[in-house]
């Protein structure tokens, strides 16, 4: 141990560059991964960076450099896959242009998320990547963040001037209510989600407007509210049978929603696909995978993911240019658990 490290405690660009007998500016640039530096001087250094186990202080760096390599995300919901896929492709495509990814999630609480974001603000992101929690207050939140960092929201919209990438939710959710119509059914449930989040009310629209095309305006009851969890809706499946006649079918707000539903239908001693017809929204990688696999609207969450890592690093480059709104594109996957061959026709009509 050297002296120097012996008085301050912690290892230092000045510890390092005496232990290899460089200057402290040649070490600097092989930090910053300048392509100035000579391939045996990069080793040379990296070698005693490694002996001396030095820690690299990114964010007195970027303070030096006024620039960032952090951008935030903050996720409504970490124990949904649909967000795991989205976080992936986003990290992809940060790593790939030199940016790390910083995460954050809240559960689906507006305080939580409060706190989230002012903890990560304080790593100073070069941009925030935000999908909101329910009730989040947009006038609120643009007064945590200011104006210096850019936003983009993802899926669910607030009163605010930043960037908004969306999926086509209103128009994935009349895909799926006439692909049921189709089927024969005309007692179709909207089944979670609540009607006070912008994506879940875009669904809803959808949802009502395939009805209305058939003639058809669904019963009060067909409209059940719950989080948009796999445990929630599992507990929420015996409000569909409250009332006879009973829906025959149901669009789901998301795919961990479906699951959890086709969960309580075999609770109840029901099978979906065989006397109940399910749709979800989102194909996370388990739906083609459930028993039975479950009839979706696909959106591609890892290509999301990249996408809403393009329209931030797109932001960073032109900050002046005007807010940009981008709806993503929606297709109906098909599979078995929108399959209810086997009921007698009388029985769906």
């Amino acid at each position: 141990m050297t002296p120097t490290r012996a008085r301050h405690g912690r290892v230092t660009l000045t510890d390092i560059a005496k232990g290899c007998g460089l200057s402290r500016a040649t070490v600097s640039l092989v930090l910053r991964g300048s392509p100035l530096v000579h391939a045996e001087t990069r080793v040379r250094v990296e070698a005693e960076l490694k002996r001396q186990n030095y820690v690299y202080h990114r964010g007195a760096a970027n303070l030096r450099r006024k620039v960032s390599s952090g951008v935030a995300l903050v996720i409504n919901d970490l124990s949904n896959p649909f967000f795991a896929e989205f976080a992936a492709g986003v990290d992809e495509s940060l790593a790939a242009a030199g940016y790390v990814t910083l995460l954050g999630s809240t559960g689906e609480s507006a305080e939580r998320q409060h706190a989230v974001l002012g903890s990560l603000i304080e790593h100073d992101p070069a941009g925030i990547i935000l999908s909101p929690a329910e009730g989040s207050d947009g006038a609120r939140l643009r007064a945590l963040v200011g104006t210096r960092t850019p936003v983009l929201l993802f899926n669910r919209e607030l009163d605010t001037d930043w960037d908004f990438l969306a999926l086509d939710n209103r128009r994935g959710a009349r895909l799926a209510t006439e692909h049921l119509l189709e089927r024969g059914h005309r007692r179709i449930a909207f089944f979670g989600g609540h009607r006070d989040s912008s994506s879940c009310r875009e669904r809803r629209d959808g949802y009502r407007e395939a009805l209305a095309a058939a003639g058809l305006t669904p019963e009060p009851q067909w409209l059940i509210e719950c989080a948009p969890t796999r445990l929630e809706a599992a507990g929420q499946t015996g409000a569909l049978f409250v009332r006879d006649p009973a829906p025959t079918a149901a669009v789901c707000y998301n795919d961990a929603v479906a699951l959890g539903l086709m969960a309580g239908l075999t609770a109840r001693g029901r099978r979906a696909g065989h006397d109940f017809a399910v749709v979800g929204f989102d194909d996370i990688p388990e739906a083609q995978v459930s028993a039975p696999p479950l009839t979706t609207v696909a959106v591609d969450p890892r290509a999301r993911g990249r996408q809403a890592a393009e329209l931030i690093l797109q932001r960073l480059r032109d900050p002046d240019a005007a807010p940009t709104r981008t709806i993503a594109p929606v297709r109906l996957q098909v599979r078995a658990s929108s399959d209810i061959a086997s009921v007698p026709p009388g029985d769906i009509a």
